[in-house]
């Protein structure tokens, strides 16, 4: 190929709507650099949170290639799977720092960016100009229904610590050192979670495949595939490059949230939860503008139910072995009272399977006064 012309091509796809996340590549080496030399804390921190999001958005992009070589079935478990692999890893290096409330904000967080603002950006976005948009009723209620049994079994053991316990913690908590009896029923509600997500992954990839995985429609975002090979090869460097950059993000949280007067609840709830799924976010919103809400609706929805169902009970069931102590799901007030909000304003608006731009901007503002309460918090 002639150099001028695979420039071209290079410039025309970063610069596209599926390019742009890797223009930030360059923060990756920044933020090893500056971390490197012990820089301000502030500084490391927004450069390793820029330098998570190309490396999220090459680990998705090679799990969709890896699932189209292997098939509807594999190809659906690997798509699920590493769906959330950024935000796992991320909270797996705060847990074994010890930042207990960090890894539960950054979880309810993700839960109320997919619910409100990336589903709430699409619905306006897409809306726009348009009387309205529709979707898969069948499909949204489904997953919408295993939000809202996630969300309630994620709750109670805050019920069951605010009822016969020490009470619910702060916002500005580290980590909090809770008794055995809470410790076994998170486990416990875990494991119940896990394997309602199994069974939610036989419901969605064997017997109601095609409600999940409708055909596609050809269109210009047609190319070759990746080989094998290529993508393995894609996942491995860009989960090193996850777990590099999220271990610089974790360490310098503390600091920057002191540096910038924030509390690392904050932090964890709006900036970490963001950041590791900002890729998958743009998606969304660029699929609502071409009027593929089934599958704008399938990633915000579908993603947060996996967080609840998969990525909450893993982390939970890992503090037992991962970090200085256990973490028992326990969430503050504010997290309590968003996510039961959240989950509930996302079966509401999902139930007609028909949106407009005006309930987007609904759900944007929902968002907004959750991120100035937790800014006064």
């Amino acid at each position: 190929m002639d150099p001028s012309t695979a420039s071209a091509q290079a410039r025309r796809f970063l610069l596209s709507s599926q390019g742009w996340p890797y223009l930030l590549v360059p923060f990756i080496p920044l933020a090893i650099a500056v971390e490197l030399a012990h820089v301000d804390a502030v500084v490391v921190f927004f450069t390793s949170a820029l330098g998570v999001i190309p490396t999220a958005a090459l680990m998705g992009r090679a799990t969709e290639e890896l699932a189209v070589r292997s098939g509807p079935g594999i190809g659906g478990l690997l798509n699920v799977t590493f769906g959330n692999a950024p935000e796992l890893i991320i909270a797996l290096f705060a847990l074994g720092a010890g930042l207990h409330e960090v890894v539960k904000a950054s979880i309810i967080g993700s839960i109320l960016g997919n619910c409100l603002l990336v589903l709430g950006a699409a619905m306006f976005v897409g809306g726009w100009g348009r009387d309205r948009q529709r979707f898969d009723r069948t499909a949204a209620s489904a997953q919408s229904s295993m939000l809202l049994l996630a969300a309630s079994a994620m709750v109670m053991p805050a019920v069951y610590e605010l009822i016969d316990g020490r009470g619910l913690p702060m916002p500005g908590a580290e980590r909090i050192h809770y008794d055995t009896t809470v410790q076994a029923l998170s486990a416990a509600v875990a494991c119940v979670l896990i394997f309602s997500y199994v069974a939610g992954l036989w419901f969605s990839l064997r017997t109601h495949r095609d409600l999940f995985n409708p055909v596609q429609e050809s269109g210009e975002d047609e190319h070759e595939p990746w080989t094998v090979r290529k993508s393995v090869f894609a996942l491995a460097i860009a989960g090193v490059a996850v777990g590099v950059m999220s271990e610089i993000l974790v360490d310098s949280i503390s600091d920057a949230a002191h540096t910038l007067g924030l509390s690392e609840f904050f932090i964890g709830v709006i900036i970490v939860a963001i950041v590791g799924n900002a890729a998958e976010h743009w998606v969304a919103v660029l699929v609502a503008v071409k009027d593929k809400m089934d599958l704008a609706v399938n990633i915000a929805i579908g993603s947060s139910a996996q967080i609840a169902l998969f990525v909450a009970p893993v982390l939970v069931l890992a503090s037992f072995v991962l970090g200085p102590s256990p973490m028992p799901f326990v969430l503050n007030g504010f997290e309590l009272a968003a996510i039961l909000l959240a989950v509930t304003i996302a079966n509401q608006v999902t139930q007609e399977g028909e949106s407009t731009w005006h309930e987007g901007v609904l759900l944007l503002a929902v968002y907004a006064v959750f991120v100035l309460a937790f800014a006064f918090a």
